[in-house]
């Protein structure tokens, strides 16, 4: 297993959301690691409003965590 998160420190608030979606990226990959299969699925939920709107939440969610780890960007 690699060690690529070291921080959810980031810089600036769009720091933080490209890490919220880095984050729900790789939640996928953990959880689907067959890449075959991934990329077979990709192409249903890439087209579905559904499932769209899921990926979008997983990355408010993840952007919420990463946004109070920052103390929302406060000085």
């Amino acid at each position: 297993m690699d060690t690529w998160l070291q921080s959810l420190i980031t810089a600036t608030p769009q720091e933080g959301f490209e890490l919220a979606i880095t984050l729900s990226r790789r939640g996928v990959k953990y959880t689907q690691p067959d890449t075959e299969v991934l990329h077979k699925l990709r192409t249903e939920y890439a087209n579905s409003a559904e499932g769209l709107t899921a990926a979008s939440q997983v990355i408010a969610i993840n952007f919420q965590t990463v946004a109070a780890a920052n103390n929302y960007w406060r000085k």
